[in-house]
């Protein structure tokens, strides 16, 4: 599903990951984090896709709500069993989005 996200500007953490071959609890933690996050004041929506490479991209009200984000101690929990065992590599981007534009069919014509 595509988030549904307010007027520019908010942000975007980008988070591009390559995964082990261990799969033991990876999606209840996947989903839990995305529980968390969506009641973290600030969190905007997520939007996410895995085929090999995984991009997750969570939208954000400001720089603070990420800081307060990425601080959470279930979130830091995660982390480090990320790190010691769910991912081969990863990596975080922080974006500022200035601009949005889309498309979508209007299912009523």
């Amino acid at each position: 599903m595509i988030a549904k996200t307010p007027t520019p500007p908010y942000y975007a953490v980008i988070f591009t990951s390559l995964r082990t071959d261990v799969d033991e609890g990876y999606g209840d933690m996947a989903d839990r984090m995305v529980e968390l996050a969506a009641a973290q004041p600030g969190f905007l929506g997520v939007e996410s896709a895995r085929s090999g490479l995984g991009i997750t991209v969570s939208y954000w009200e400001s720089l603070e709500a990420i800081r307060h984000w990425k601080m959470n101690a279930e979130h830091l929990i995660a982390q480090q069993l990320g790190r010691k065992q769910w991912y081969a590599a990863f990596q975080t981007r922080i974006c500022k989005v200035e601009r949005d534009y889309g498309f979508e069919v209007d299912e009523g014509l």
